[in-house]
């Protein structure tokens, strides 16, 4: 009923997995986390908050092992856009952060979206408006 396979498997087999280097899941979080609260630096950086955005460079800093690279441009966008923004990555960072049992970058993001959620709170009507229109 069934034909037999005649031509080699395109599967690895399980004694090959030892050939390329593997992450442990606390080395995916690590990188996942450093990733989040740098793009959070980014936008910080564009917003003008230097007190935040020195600490959140120092959490990228112990995560990575090494000084983040700074936010040199500008994306344009609007102050309540950006406050948006760095909510949103505020919140992924504070997900990873609590996955690998991180409280010194959990603070810091829930720190962060409550920044940004008061700031969002304050900005004109008309502007949350537009904001949410796009």
């Amino acid at each position: 009923m069934y034909e037999p396979i005649r031509t080699k498997s395109v599967h690895r087999m399980a004694d090959d997995d030892d050939q390329f280097p593997h992450r442990t899941r606390e080395e995916e979080l690590r990188i996942q986390l450093a990733g989040h609260l740098s793009a959070l630096l980014a936008v910080t950086d564009e917003l003008g908050d230097e007190t935040a955005a020195e600490r959140i460079a120092e959490q990228v800093a112990r995560l990575r092992g090494a000084p983040p690279a700074r936010h040199a441009g500008l994306s344009g966008a609007g102050r309540t856009e950006l406050h948006r923004r760095a909510h949103t990555l505020a919140g992924r960072a504070l997900v990873v952060a609590a996955s690998r049992a991180d409280t010194a970058a959990a603070i810091l993001a829930a720190e962060r979206m409550d920044a940004h959620t008061a700031a969002l709170e304050a900005a004109p009507l008309d502007q949350r408006r537009a904001v949410g229109a796009h």
